[in-house]
């Protein structure tokens, strides 16, 4: 493995973009080359203006919001790297876990490595019971229908083989935070080696800038019964 492709999907993020960027760079992954790509996604906070400042990454414009999934996408069909991974612009994930979160793809055990925010000992802020309830139903409605065993379909720390991620990429239709599911579905329809690693969680509240909400929620119920089952 010689090159790590890390998807940075961004809207109005303005206020944490440069820190996470300088902290993806500051990770030391022992001689793997980190392709930085951020997809800024319509932003109107001026995060644009930010990125064109920052030296080493690759940046690509949305003219038009198209939501979490559709800079995922993007993102994925700009990657070059033999692992790909996601991460979000806010802060509330440590890149310095990148070693262990790619060590099961590097020895060649895995195909994919989900970092789960509900095992491990690692530190985890306390927030809203409604988003850790809705979490582990929707990945217990997930795992029920792909036959996986996971206990946070809805992290965002997804790492993938560059197969993987080719032998789905052009398939990807959600636009939203329904993106989650459907990688979740497609991974387990491809019958890839799939692992968990715990990882610590530093989350955001609404005030801090938040995005997601009770109406993703309700609509992912629809694209894990969709994903798994119709498509």
């Amino acid at each position: 493995m010689k090159k790590i492709s890390i998807i940075i999907p961004s809207y109005n993020e303005k206020n944490t973009i440069e820190e996470i960027i300088r902290q993806v760079k500051s990770v030391n992954l022992g001689g793997i080359e980190k392709e930085i790509i951020v997809v800024d996604d319509g932003s109107k906070d001026g995060t644009r203006d930010i990125l064109k400042t920052i030296p080493d990454i690759k940046y690509i414009f949305h003219e038009k919001n198209q939501g979490k999934g559709g800079a995922i996408k993007t993102g994925f069909c700009s990657a070059t790297g033999d692992i790909v991974m996601i991460q979000d612009a806010d802060l509330e994930y440590d890149p310095s876990e990148y070693p262990r979160l790619i060590a099961p793809i590097v020895s060649g055990r895995a195909d994919v490595v989900y970092g789960s925010r509900f095992v491990g000992g690692d530190p985890h802020r306390v927030l809203y019971v409604y988003h850790y309830m809705a979490n582990r139903f929707l990945t217990a409605l997930s795992n029920l229908l792909n036959g996986l065993t996971l206990t946070d379909m809805e992290t965002c720390y997804k790492v993938f083989k560059k197969e993987v991620i080719d032998s789905f990429k052009d398939k990807l239709v959600s636009k939203r935070f329904g993106i989650e599911p459907e990688l979740t579905a497609r991974v387990g329809k491809g019958n890839w080696r799939v692992y968990e690693i715990g990882i610590s969680y530093y989350g955001r509240t609404y005030e801090e800038g938040k995005k997601i909400n009770w109406k993703d929620g309700l609509a992912a119920i629809w694209h894990i019964i969709k994903f798994n089952l119709f498509s």
